[in-house]
Order: C-alpha cells, then structure tokens, then sequence
C-alpha cells in the first residue's frame, strides 16, 4: 500500500501505510511538511546551537544543553535501541529528511532568521525527547533548598514546599463503565505545560494493517508516547512527580590539560573538552564540557556556590574529615538516568501503538525510562490500570533534597525501584501530581486540591459521557484560597473601602471564572501579600538568587517560590521557623538569632489596604481580561495572524480571557504577585471513549499546522478558550484525502 494522507475539518493528519516502517517514515514526512520550524528549532535546542540563528538570548539554553551532554546522550540510548526499534526510529527520521526543506518553504521563520533547514540524524528524536524532558523533574529544585538551608536554616526548607514555577504537571480520570451512559470506561485530562506555539502535542491519526491509533505525538518523535487510543485500549499519563535526578557536589583539580574529581576513592580522572557556541550578532561563546563518574557537571565556579561550603557540610562525616584535600575548584554534577542505563524507554512506543488491552500496555510501560508518569488506562473488555512508570534510582534520601557530596559512598546509586508502584482500579481513578501511587518515589508533590476536586466533581453525578468531561475540564472552584479568606475574615478595624473589599471576598463562591470581578480582587490581594511576604526582611537573605545560570532561575527566584507556597507560608508559625541563625556545617547546633517578627495577619492587613486604596474597593475588570496566556515562541515577535488585542508588549493571547487558575483543576498558572499572564495550563485536552472511538473528543490550544497564517494554525484557540472539544474522526470516509504525499 501507498503512503495516504487524509485531513479532518480541522486540518489534522490521519496517515495511512502499508507497515509501521512506511507508517513512522510518513509521520516524520508529516512533522517536517506542518511542524518544519518548530521541530528544527527543537534539534538546534537538543544540540546547543540555537543562538547561532535566535541570537544572544539563547546562549543560556546552549551553554547548558553542550554542558548536560543532550546529544551525545541521545547517541548513546540510540545505539542501545533494539534492532526494531531503531530501525523505526530511522524510518522517521529518513520521513522528516524528505520533508524539511519542503516544509521550511512554507515556514516564514526561516526566511526571518536565515535559518537553513538542516539533516537530522537516527538519534535526533531522543534528543529532541530528552530536550523537552531534561528539567521536567525539576532538579534545580535542589539549588533552592540549599540556598534556604544556608541562609535560613534546614527548618526553613518545608515553608516552601509546593508545586514549583518550574514543575509540570497534569490532570486526568478514568471513569469504569457502571459509571458511564455507554457501560464502558472514558479515560479523560489535559496535559499541564508551558505552552508553546506552536503547540507541543499534535493530534494525528496513525494506520497502517498491524493498528489503527489516534492521540497526541510530540513533533519530532515518531509515536504516540503520552496520550492515545487504538479503538480497544486508550492510555494517558500525568507527571508522577518522582525525585530521579541527583546534584552531586564536586570538587575538581587540574593537572596540566586534564581534570580531576574528587571521589569516594580520591581523586581520579574526569573528561574535558571545550566547545564553541556560536552567536548571531554577537561573539561564539566557549563552554568547558566535564564529565566526573557522578555525570555531566553543569554548575563550575561561583555559581557552584552549592558544591562548596552546603555539599561538604550536609554530607562529610564529621569524624574522619572525608573531604577532599584542599580546596579545590566547586562545582556540581548532574546524575540522571538517560545517562547511567543509555535508555529513554522509546521500545515502550512502537509496542503502545500495537496495543490491545490493558495488559499490553502495562507491558509496553515496564520498558519505559524517561520522564517517570502516572499511567491510567482502559480496554474495551473491562480492564484497568494505573501505575507508575519510568526509571527511579535507589539511594540514601538525601540525595533527593540536596546537593550531595560526590565523595561520600553513602550517596553512590544502588540500583532501580523495580516493580514501580501501582494502584488497585476498582471505582473512579484520579491523577493530579498528587501524593498518590508514586509518592514513595518523591520528594514535593502538587497540593491535594486539583485532585480531590476532581473526585467530588465525578462522584456528584451518577453516569457521564464524553461530552460531559468539559465541565470538568473547565472547573475553576480554588480550594487553595482557604487559607487566606479565613485569615481574612478576622481582621478588623478595617477602612471603609478594605472592609467592603473584605466583605465581597468573604462572600465570593471561590471560583476563578473569566467573568469574575471577585476573582480579580482576590488575585490582587493574593499578590500584594505575596510581594509584602517576599520584602519582609525575615526573607531577606533570600531575596537575591544564588549565581547560577539563567535557565534555572524560576526555580531561584524568592517571589514564584513565595507566592506557590502562600497556603504554607500563611498556616505557620513563621517566627518559630525562622528565628534561628544557619549554621555553617548544617549537622551541628545552630545559635539562635531571632528575625523580624512576621504577622501574616498584619501582613494581609496591609495587603488589603493596598488593593483597596487602588481600586476604591470594586475592581472594574474582570479576571479573563487581566489572565491572558502569553505562550513561549522561539521568536518573540508574534506571528502576522495575532488577533487584535493582545496585550503591547506582551504578545499576549487576545479575545477574551481564560479563567482558571495554579490549583485550579482548569489549572492556568501565572506567578502571583509578578503577572496575571500565565505561559502553563492545559497544553492539550482529550476524552477517550472506550464505547466509540469516534465519540472521542480532544482540543489543542491553537491548531493542527504550526505554519503562521495557515487555516489551521490557530482555529481551535477560541474553543480551547472557552473549554470545548472537537471530535475525533476516524472514518477514512469522511476524511479529504491530501494529494501531497511523501
């Protein structure tokens, strides 16, 4: 059979082969003819040479992308493929070759930059995968709690724990058949990331005589890695929020032209090797790329500030001085599993796609490596899932919350959780990043809120059906508000315009509904005690970030940190915790050394005043004109097709504003107290139907074709807005059949 290409009304690709091998070579074609663009910027991004065509701005990523060893990692997971499997990947990727320079001349961006398409390479899917995924654990988390350790005190680390501004996340259910209007399973979510135009999951239909498969690929990876159904078993996962990646504070001597670590056996040899980024419009930029026996180091110098003084404090014994001799120079290593087993789990792909049942896909899972999910999945005969999936060292605990001494044999890796987690499936399931069947592997997991909404929502009603999970979806009730409403509802003596400000929230339903006037008062509010807690000096050894790159900031920065973790910080007695002085080897007793005093209530107060004194007590605006999404775009310039209305300067979305909010289950995260605009939220949406494949429904939150101006560039924005669904089609019969085929 000849390769066949087949768009819906909404421009979406349903491919059809005759083998997977020709299958994967049309969904390379594919990628390459509606993503040229974005999946050349993704390879640029997994190979450190973004700055060569996007210019100083992206040095940053480069430098660290050369340091981390992203391609010559992917290199290795590929030569360690099965021989199937790689032969699949290639297949893809020889698709995308065929296809990129055709798909460049559709792509404006390329003309903009002078960017030349260019050659992938067998592994460049890994590495664009391992791109995407690198920081999806969050590691720099542990920068964070170093950095509060050392300047308030270990005590002061769990005052902010909370899902960071760097941690993606996502929502999703499955509802067994007794609890259905079919009689079988509907598996429904939406994936939690930044979004990105264009979007990062693509919806494609994939066929070919071994399976039929509908769901949501990754442009630039062959495959239906997160979301699909095949018409007798759909999957879907969230992000399980397990703690696999380790910082290892190194110390490092040079011999000449070669470098040393320092080890649990001594010193013994690392690898070195310079690189050049180049750099449009500006001079290339040399990176040093060291390896230790830990892993790639991505932190050297001052702005290794964690490998020195916190590294050897938090781990050498104090008894027998197992440091190394001499200072040394500080830096810090990154360990992570692609690294250590040559393995991504990309075997799990072409198995989900060949997938029957429940069990076939609990099969394909146990391959999977790279990031570690929450899986949740359904078949048509009754069976059900819900597992943990991915690859999680074995290790003393504290290399989960710290920068750990490289020298310390405590910290060496002692090999893999193996089973990986599950959980019995006998009612409604949920997934929400919360402490669930993964929290043995974890250290920080979303608050409890998005998912226990969920499970109220699904258990009010006796039977659901697919058009239904809208409602669920779009669900904006902020449980997370608690905290401050009940501080608030003590404070008197108020004036005038801050009691009726008071009293307006007091009497809000808790919903943060674009149309809502409540919800906009409640988010000022929230900010200004947000940046009031952020000023208060009791935080001021905080309030500058520790010198690291600038990629890790979000996770650095005291007002995000703050403003995440307010249900905490709000709820504590925050003198008692932090009223002692750090000391400088952490496993000693600390001198005590009161701070400020901090009342949250007179803090609130403040706040109050504040918000009142500017808005007279009764905002104007509604909470969907000030919480507009701004999405990340490799070229900052909005594209020629931007609606009217986008906020100057900000190349916001414009139209009418989107509601939700972080621990919404409509979960659209801006950063309190900085911005109302919000880059995470729901980066996709889909409702598996096990009864009927076709009374299946999914959105994206701009459209099919990542080519500005085209007519499906951006035609499902308005009902991604406003939380409807298209449906899935999977009737070749009412497809158009695409004359253009690879």
């Amino acid at each position: 059979m000849s390769i066949e290409v087949f768009r819906d009304p909404w421009g979406i690709p349903h491919l059809r082969a005759g083998d997977p091998r020709e299958l994967a070579r049309a969904q390379g074609h594919n990628a390459a003819m509606d993503r040229a663009w974005q999946i050349e910027v993704e390879r640029h991004r997994s190979t450190g040479t973004t700055a060569a065509f996007l210019g100083p701005d992206a040095t940053g990523w480069d430098r660290f992308a050369r340091q981390v060893r992203l391609d010559d990692t992917a290199r290795r997971c590929y030569r360690a493929l099965d021989d199937d499997t790689a032969t699949w990947v290639r297949s893809y990727v020889d698709g995308v070759n065929a296809g990129l320079r055709d798909g460049a001349r559709r792509a404006p961006e390329f003309t903009a930059t002078g960017l030349a398409p260019g050659r992938w390479e067998p592994w460049t899917p890994l590495a664009v995968w391992l791109s995407h995924h690198i920081l999806f654990a969050g590691f720099p988390a542990k920068l964070w709690r170093e950095a509060v350790a050392q300047r308030l005190g270990p005590d002061a680390v769990a005052l902010f724990a909370a899902d960071g501004p760097g941690t993606s996340g996502s929502n999703g259910w499955l509802v067994p058949g007794d609890r259905t209007t079919t009689g079988a399973a509907l598996l429904a979510g939406d994936p939690h990331r930044v979004i990105e135009e264009p979007g990062l999951y693509q919806q494609i239909h994939l066929a070919c005589p071994e399976y039929d498969v509908v769901g949501l690929a990754v442009p630039g990876v062959p495959g239906l890695a997160h979301f699909g159904h095949t018409g007798t078993v759909a999957w879907a996962i969230t992000n399980a929020m397990a703690d696999y990646q380790d910082l290892y504070g190194e110390r490092l001597r040079r011999r000449g032209e070669t470098v040393e670590a320092y080890g649990p056996d001594g010193w013994e040899p690392a690898t070195a090797h310079l690189e050049l980024v180049e750099v449009a419009g500006a001079d290339p930029v040399e990176v040093e790329v060291i390896e230790t026996a830990r892993g790639p180091v991505i932190l050297t110098g001052d702005s290794a500030w964690a490998a020195g003084d916190c590294a050897q404090a938090a781990g050498r014994a104090a008894d027998n001085g197992a440091g190394p001799e001499g200072d040394g120079e500080p830096a810090v290593s990154l360990r992570h599993p692609p690294r250590v087993r040559d393995e991504l789990g990309f075997e799990a792909l072409p198995r989900l796609l060949r997938a029957r049942t429940v069990a076939d896909v609990d099969q394909a899972f146990d391959r999977w490596a790279e990031p570690v999910n929450v899986v949740l999945a359904a078949d048509t005969a009754g069976g059900l899932l819900h597992r943990v999936a991915g690859a999680v060292p074995i290790r003393h605990p504290a290399n989960g919350t710290r920068v750990v001494p490289a020298w310390e044999r405590a910290h060496e890796w002692r090999g893999w959780h193996d089973p990986m987690p599950r959980a019995p499936v006998g009612g409604l399931a949920v997934m929400a990043n919360e402490r669930g069947p993964s929290e043995p592997l974890g250290v920080e997991f979303a608050p409890p809120h998005r998912a226990g909404r969920i499970r109220d929502l699904l258990e009010a009603a006796p039977a659901w059906s697919a058009g239904d999970m809208a409602s669920v979806h779009t669900d904006t009730f902020l449980a997370s508000a608690a905290p401050l409403l009940n501080l608030l509802a003590k404070l008197d003596g108020l004036t005038p315009e801050a009691a009726h400000l008071r009293d307006r929230l007091l009497g809000w339903d808790r919903r943060m509904d674009a149309s809502s006037t409540e919800a906009t008062a409640y988010a000022a509010v929230r900010s200004a005690v947000a940046r009031r807690l952020a000023a208060h000096p009791a935080l001021a050894a905080l309030a500058e970030p520790a010198p690291c790159p600038e990629i890790f900031l979000p996770w650095l920065a005291l007002l995000p940190r703050v403003a995440y973790a307010l249900e905490t910080l709000l709820t504590t007695d925050l003198t008692s915790a932090l009223d002692t002085e750090p000391a400088t080897d952490l496993t000693t007793e600390r001198a005590v050394d009161r701070l400020p005093g901090l009342d949250q209530a007179e803090l609130l107060r403040a706040a109050v005043e504040e918000v009142a004194a500017t808005t007279g007590g009764t905002p104007l605006t509604t909470w969907g004109e000030s919480h507009r999404l701004i999405p990340w775009r490799a070229l900052p310039s909005p594209p020629p097709d931007e609606e009217p209305g986008h906020q100057a300067g900000g190349h916001g979305v414009g139209g009418h504003g989107v509601g939700g909010d972080h621990d919404c289950v409509l979960a659209t995260s801006s950063v309190p107290g900085l911005t109302d605009h919000f880059a995470r939220g729901p980066a996709a949406r889909y409702v598996w139907d096990l009864a009927r494949r076709d009374d299946s429904l999914w959105v994206v939150p701009f459209g099919a074709s990542g080519v500005p101006g085209d007519a499906h560039a951006r035609d499902q924005l308005p009902l991604w807005r406003r939380g409807e669904l298209v449906p899935v089609i999977t009737d070749w019969n009412r497809l158009t059949e695409e004359r253009h085929v690879p």
